[in-house]
């Protein structure tokens, strides 16, 4: 009865008896959500083609300006209006109960059998109604095709998208809440850093620009056949910026648009000036989690122009190139051979390394930022990239790229009023994270006692403490406190959290930690980077966190297998979104997991092999493999702050091992990994 609603009518006749009209409670899709409007470019077959002449016989030198601005926004509207007339757009509706396999051949078969319908001709509507449904067969199979193709991608987002089409997940959750009003809010709470932060570097930045290190270098220039190759690697699927040029355009017409841009790229790079037109940004807020509560629960991604991001990624590489691999070795983020496994193992080997002593203890304080990016100060930055011998037309490129940046928000249909900022460096931009790093490279700790840990904006600091001395774990925390007010980063005491790791068997009391007088949380178990830490370092609370999640992807998986899909599909499908969550950073925490742990995560990959029909690598051989991979390239790389655990003996037959007290730390990565070295090597030996 709970799936109706009851009505109740006259009475029946002359009887005393109430008739009740049942009503179904359900309601159709179609009733309950409205058909949306989307509009939608139309590329006719050859319109390719006709861009590629027509750029190809334009005459480029008639668009040169000195000024840059005015010679970028030139040529990016000539581009747009190009791309119009070649072009069309219409708009559809979209009606929330359409199949995915409905295409514009059954929507006219479909139409044909409703005219034969409707004309009372019998003949005529039994061959409509046969051609519709092979129609419909064979639109199913195109669509099947299609599907399986997601599948055989290695690319997780393709996999996940054919996996919500088939099992009908694709609908996308609209905010509910938009329009002007709220945009215009949110707007102005993105850019609230704007407000008092003007530059207090005014007298070091004149004495730094003339600093002789930066100017006696040859400015950098790009060659064109660079340019090319950066627009021929545009990914299609990407969003255009404001200038409404798609990724698609850029790469099929690449050779011809790739001598033009080269121009403007090294005047822009000469001139220390970033067009206008280059670095304006639509924000599409993408909400922290399900239910919003504030304003604060919608995370600011930038959208900008697919142009200005391939110009980014070719002075990222320039930047890159030039500055010391030693720079900041505890950043483990956007750093090629580094990796979330690093950080955790580091944190972890640090820790356990510390508590072989005894009367020793730790104290790791997880610290979180608000809003970390958009507290850049383009002056300070400009500062450290200079100090770092980063040449100065970089450095003011750089500078001007983040200052003066046109902002505007927009939430569905609607889209606020525009903002200029001069703080904080956009989330979607190329180049952000890496200023970022460069921003926070100055953040290392003050004593030895104590190890700063940073991947991107989430920083660890770790305090080794002996006999109950906190003094330099205090005094780090308090110069941390002080380096972020010079640097204008925000910290956030209440989702700031502290663990203490104590194996002692008399252990003391331990004052609370307080930063800017607010006390911080002790908690006994901390999510970083996507793993559970504990303050026993045991793993049952990741590993439980790990088997829920699979458990509901192990439903996917029978699904796709009643779909009768190929082993081989199935197969694909496991390694992508099950084993990649069972196997996340195993380097850090399998060696150390109990057998019952272990067991638990063993049963997940049986069940998947029952389904599946083949054999699958077990836990213990996917992570004695990734072990090895790991520690050759930890030998290869000087860099890695672990290189220095692999010391090779005199012999040169195998590497010195660690001398552990404790199983804890002998069941930790980097002592397994030495011990499943040496094991590879003797192998290789008796071959």
């Amino acid at each position: 009865m709970h799936g109706y609603k009851t009505k109740p009518l006259p009475n029946l006749g002359q009887s005393d008896h109430i008739s009740l009209l049942m009503i179904p409670s359900y309601r159709p899709l179609v009733c309950r959500i409205r058909p949306s409007t989307r509009e939608i470019r139309v590329w006719p077959v050859g319109a390719s083609e006709q861009l590629q002449d027509c750029f190809r016989s334009t005459e480029w030198s008639l668009f040169v300006e000195n000024n840059v601005d005015t010679y970028a926004s030139t040529v990016l509207f000539y581009v747009k209006s190009c791309i119009d007339v070649v072009t069309t757009t219409k708009q559809i509706r979209v009606f929330p109960n359409n199949k995915p396999w409905l295409n514009r051949d059954v929507y006219l078969l479909l139409k044909a059998r409703n005219a034969a319908f409707h004309s009372g001709d019998a003949q005529q509507y039994r061959e409509a109604r046969a051609k519709l449904k092979k129609g419909i067969r064979n639109a199913k199979a195109m669509y099947c095709r299609r599907i399986e193709k997601h599948f055989e991608s290695s690319d997780p987002r393709r996999v996940w998208q054919g996996l919500r089409q088939i099992t009908g997940q694709n609908i996308k959750n609209e905010l509910a809440s938009s329009s002007a009003h709220l945009a215009d809010q949110l707007n102005q709470f993105f850019s609230r850093f704007e407000e008092g932060t003007g530059t207090t570097v005014t007298t070091a930045l004149a004495t730094s620009t003339s600093s002789e290190t930066t100017t006696d270098r040859q400015p950098f220039l790009l060659q064109t056949c660079d340019v090319q190759r950066a627009f021929r690697s545009i990914n299609i699927r990407k969003a255009a910026g404001p200038d409404g040029i798609m990724g698609r355009v850029i790469r099929d017409c690449a050779a011809e648009l790739a001598g033009v841009f080269t121009d403007i790229f090294n005047l822009s790079l000469l001139q220390g000036s970033v067009p206008t037109c280059l670095k304006t940004s639509i924000i599409v807020p993408v909400p922290k989690q399900s239910v919003v509560v504030s304003l604060n629960d919608y995370r600011p991604i930038a959208l900008t122009s697919v142009v200005m991001k391939c110009f980014e990624r070719l002075v990222l590489d320039h930047i890159k190139a030039g500055l010391s691999s030693t720079l900041d070795p505890f950043q483990f983020a956007y750093r090629r051979n580094r990796s979330t496994d690093d950080a955790i193992s580091i944190a972890v080997h640090t820790v356990l390394s510390h508590l072989e002593r005894q009367g020793t203890y730790a104290r790791l304080l997880f610290v979180d930022y608000s809003s970390a990016f958009n507290t850049i100060l383009p002056d300070r930055l400009f500062l450290k990239m200079t100090n770092l011998g980063i040449h100065q037309k970089i450095c003011l490129w750089v500078r001007n790229f983040l200052t003066d940046r046109p902002q505007t928000v927009r939430m569905g249909p609607y889209y606020s009023s525009t903002l200029v900022l001069s703080t904080g460096a956009p989330q979607g931009c190329v180049l952000s994270p890496f200023l970022y790093s460069l921003y926070t490279f100055d953040c290392t700790p003050l004593y030895k006692s104590n190890t700063i840990i940073k991947f991107a904006d989430d920083t660890t600091v770790v305090g080794l403490i002996s006999e109950n001395d906190e003094t330099a774990y205090r005094k780090e925390v308090q110069g941390l406190i002080q380096w972020c007010k010079e640097n204008n980063l925000m910290l956030n005491t209440k989702k700031t959290k502290e663990l203490i790791i104590d194996f002692r068997r008399k252990k003391s009391v331990f004052l609370p930690l307080h930063i800017n007088g607010e006390e911080v949380e002790r908690v006994g178990s901390f999510k970083y980077l996507g793993i559970y830490i504990s303050e026993d370092l045991s793993w049952t609370a990741n590993i439980n966190m790990v088997v829920r999640k699979v458990q509901g992807r192990l439903y996917f998986l029978r699904m796709l297998r009643g779909l009768n899909l190929s082993q081989h599909l199935l197969l694909s499908y496991y390694h992508s979104t099950i084993e990649s969550v069972l196997t996340y950073s195993i380097l850090s925490w399998y060696g150390s997991s109990s057998e019952t742990d272990k067991k638990a995560l063993q049963r997940i990959i049986k069940i998947a092999q029952n389904v599946i029909g083949l054999q699958l690598p077990t836990l213990d051989e996917i992570f004695t493999s990734r072990t090895l991979k790991k520690s050759h390239n930890i030998l290869r790389d000087p860099t890695h702050p672990a290189h220095n655990f692999f010391e090779l003996l005199p012999s040169g037959r195998r590497y010195r091992t660690m001398k552990t007290r404790t199983t804890r730390l002998l069941n930790s990565f980097y002592p397994r990994a030495l011990i499943a070295l040496n094991n590879d090597l003797r192998a290789s030996c008796k071959k």
